[in-house]
């Protein structure tokens, strides 16, 4: 019989090999019903999951990713705490076996009295039966990204920028995913029983949420634009010095874009879808500068409203969602032209 197996061990750890002193040992980890197990990143605590098959053909040689913060490390570096917590129970009846073991050399079938003012002590060895590893139960996936680079499959449990095999994820991406991201939390909002949806209204989170949608909308497109542009454009620096925060402002951004040689953003998008997403700008600048007050500059932005100066703005939930569709077809044209 081989030496190793004269150890117990307990369904899903096995030792597969010796040499020497040191064994090795294999401990199965549970993917779930999707086939997907956890990673977690030892920087910030964050857990995301990645498709088992798909790992398992990873080069052993190959760093993952954290899809949150972006720290790079080898794949040990990544287990989940009741992964971890798995394999330090195998690897603690294994170490209690190998303890048993030396102390039968040395004891086994001792037996003594004692005589005088000696001590008597005896020694008898027990079976071992290891106890059953702990179970993974961890949060499981809602949605399955795809990375455009590499293909392979991943879940998220927040804003990530990241794919776990090769990093930094496209511009694009984060664009369309964040945008997808603030729709999905629109519908679980919708989606809440009466009573909490009631209690959620009186205490503003929906109109927060509403707010923080159109500001997000925002931010979306200029991190975009900002990437794309510099990417396509191999004078950006120059054209971009002393122009600040040009990103933010539509019409600026698409005379800038015109400069660099590129089409007219208003056109390709057309005068109406054009004006829709110069009131969400503006609504924005108006909640983020002045708490939502109108004021004249606001006015002059959208000459259709019926609000006056001095009142502040009601949002809708139909406003956040037409914001998010023409801003979702600003990010399109905006891939499109800066290829």
């Amino acid at each position: 019989m081989r030496d190793h197996h004269r150890f117990r061990m307990a369904d899903g750890a096995e030792l597969v090999g010796r040499q020497g002193d040191s064994f090795e040992m294999r401990v199965s980890i549970p993917s779930d019903d999707n086939g997907f197990f956890g990673r977690q990143c030892p920087e910030c605590s964050l857990v995301f999951r990645m498709d088992v098959q798909q790992y398992e053909a990873l080069p052993d040689s190959l760093a993952l990713w954290c899809v949150y913060c972006g720290h790079h490390a080898e794949h040990s570096e990544f287990m989940t705490e009741q992964q971890r917590d798995r394999i330090m129970r195998a690897a603690g009846d294994f170490a209690m076996q190998m303890v048993s073991q030396e102390l039968d050399k040395m004891f086994g079938g001792l037996a003594r009295s004692s005589r005088g003012g000696s001590i008597s002590f005896s020694y008898r060895s027990q079976p071992f039966y290891p106890r059953p590893l702990p179970g993974i139960d961890e949060e499981q996936l809602v949605r399955v990204r795809t990375c455009a680079g590499c293909q392979n499959n991943y879940a998220v449990f927040g804003e990530h920028r990241y794919c776990p095999v090769c990093g930094q994820l496209p511009a694009a991406s984060v664009a369309f995913d964040a945008l997808q991201a603030d729709t999905a939390r629109l519908d679980a909002l919708e989606a809440l029983p009466t009573d909490a949806k009631a209690l959620l209204r009186e205490q503003g989170v929906f109109t927060r949420n509403w707010v923080d949608t159109v500001e997000n909308v925002v931010g979306v497109v200029e991190a975009l634009a900002s990437s794309l542009f510099r990417a396509a454009v191999p004078n950006a620096a120059s054209l971009l010095n002393g122009k600040g925060a040009i990103f933010q402002r539509l019409d600026h951004m698409a005379d800038l874009i015109v400069t660099a040689g590129f089409p007219d953003l208003r056109a390709a998008l057309g005068s109406q879808t054009w004006q829709r997403l110069l009131e969400t700008w503006a609504v924005r600048h108006v909640f983020t500068h002045n708490d939502g007050i109108v004021d004249e500059k606001y006015l002059i932005k959208v000459p259709g409203s019926s609000a006056q100066i001095g009142q502040r703005l009601v949002l809708t939930e139909t406003v956040c969602r037409n914001a998010l569709d023409d801003a979702k077809a600003l990010c399109e044209t905006l891939v499109d032209m800066l290829r």
